[in-house]
């Protein structure tokens, strides 16, 4: 028997990926920034088992079958393909928080797997090759191999499959004194996955082309201000390129924002206006995670608990990346 165990943690787009090359291989069509969190984390046990049929998946405690399912084999495929095993494997994953309802699950989930699953086939893998491995399931997972802050690029246009494509570390954890507060405005799952929406919106939105254009501008600037610990020109490109994003997908009839989001970005905005350094975040779900400085962290904490639609918040600060385990 062959086991790997890992940790990964989630991690948000400031400047926000959303759209895929048209090419097989799952590479984005725009760069990326992000900050991988500390106070959420997915662990993740693959055990290599030579009595098994098929592989087996246990997620939250419930056997799981359809996509996510197939999407966890696909993965320990392309790891059994460059290992040489054989044996199927059993994978139990974790979240302590909301699975699969716009809270960057599939990217903690995924760079856990991938860092498990290489261990337990033991792949003498490092973690850009982990991560372009992480990616080929979802992209956003390639950044939560690394903490702090992480830039993802753009997928070239053409190439093989076999193009690499891993993510890389920006800037410590330290790099912005900030907190990221997590509001969360509902436990069930998103009524559209991240990757229909963006198929979507890449089809049917006519604003998709002006995304295209913008959303790599905005990252390079982002990078610049964070390199600076600009934490105002962060904030306020954060929230540009959420907008942007949320907008895009709109058009094309794709709609992650509920009542509750809405009051959460009209509070952070009344925050700012009271002299707060905070700005808000989502991603493809109806959550806000609003970028704020350690020292606002409280305040903005108990104003926004108080907001219409909000079931609790999560502080959470720039996190690690994905690291293995030890023990059961």
């Amino acid at each position: 028997m062959s086991r790997g165990v890992a940790l990964a943690h989630p991690n948000i787009a400031l400047a926000k990926y959303w759209g895929k090359r048209v090419r097989a291989g799952n590479y984005p069509a725009v760069p990326s920034l992000s900050v991988t969190l500390s106070g959420m984390s997915t662990r993740t046990s693959v055990v290599l088992e030579g009595s098994l049929d098929a592989d087996v998946l246990v997620l939250n405690g419930k056997e799981a079958h359809g996509e996510p399912l197939a999407r966890a084999i696909e993965l320990l495929d392309r790891l059994r393909e460059a290992s040489g095993e054989s044996r199927r494997a059993r994978v139990e994953t974790s979240n302590d928080f909301p699975t699969a309802s716009g809270l960057a699950s599939s990217a903690s989930g995924f760079a856990a797997l991938a860092l498990a699953g290489a261990h337990a086939m033991k792949l003498p893998w490092d973690a850009a090759r982990i991560s372009d491995a992480a990616r080929r399931s979802s992209a956003s997972a390639a950044r939560s191999l690394f903490g702090g802050f992480v830039h993802l690029g753009a997928g070239a246009e053409v190439g093989p499959v076999s193009d690499v494509l891993a993510a890389r570390p920006v800037a410590p954890e330290s790099q912005l004194d900030v907190r990221v507060l997590v509001c969360v405005t509902s436990e069930a799952e998103k009524d559209v996955s991240s990757r229909d929406g963006m198929n979507r919106t890449a089809k049917e939105s006519p604003y998709y082309d002006a995304w295209l254009v913008d959303a790599p501008a905005v990252c390079a600037e982002m990078e610049r201000a964070l390199l600076a610990k600009d934490l105002a020109r962060v904030g306020a490109l954060t929230e540009r390129s959420a907008f942007a994003m949320h907008a895009s997908a709109f058009a094309a009839g794709v709609r992650y924002m509920r009542a509750a989001t809405l009051e959460v970005l009209d509070a952070v905005s009344a925050l700012r206006r009271g002299g707060l350094a905070a700005w808000a975040t989502m991603d493809a779900g109806p959550h806000v995670k609003v970028l704020v400085a350690t020292s606002d962290a409280s305040r903005a904490t108990r104003e926004l608990t108080s907001v219409p639609g909000v079931l609790r918040i999560l502080e959470t600060a720039p996190g690690p990346g994905a690291r293995l385990l030890e023990g059961p």
